[in-house]
């Protein structure tokens, strides 16, 4: 069963280029490195892949408060992210993305320590295929996560 929802969708300047934010009505969901208009398939299928389906709206209103955030971040006035995520992903992939936002700003962690942290010692690479699949890259990457 597909899960009806409406996902906002923006688009903002970084240092990195322009990056396009999706958000359901629980958080953020996925971050793009790219134009709103180059994502379109790619948002469409990934929907589609997680089971969701609906409207895609255009509403910066929604999107503010996180490009808000990551200005802030960019410009180094913000170490930790603070606003509501709605993650998709395997209970595998939600365990390794919760343990890389535990890791402190500016900190790095091997992969076998992440697989030790979450007590799956052998799962290094495993490891690296949920980095791989982290749909907010820059939220669960850059800085510790305040919920």
């Amino acid at each position: 069963m597909s899960n009806q929802s409406t996902h906002y969708v923006d688009e903002m300047n970084s240092p990195l280029g322009p990056l396009t934010l999706v958000a359901s009505e629980k958080g953020l969901c996925h971050l793009y490195y790219g134009e709103m208009s180059s994502c379109q398939a790619s948002l469409k299928v990934w929907l589609k892949k997680q089971g969701r389906c609906g409207n895609i709206v255009h509403c910066t209103e929604t999107l503010r408060p996180y490009c808000t955030q990551l200005e802030e971040y960019f410009k180094g006035e913000r170490i930790a992210f603070d606003l509501p995520l709605d993650l998709c992903g395997t209970p595998f992939q939600k365990k390794v993305w919760e343990a890389l936002m535990q890791i402190g700003y500016g900190k790095t962690v091997s992969y076998k320590e992440i697989a030790e942290r979450i007590g799956a010692p052998r799962a290094v690479r495993a490891i690296g295929g949920a980095n791989n699949q982290n749909p907010v890259p820059i939220i669960i990457m850059s800085s510790r996560y305040r919920q």
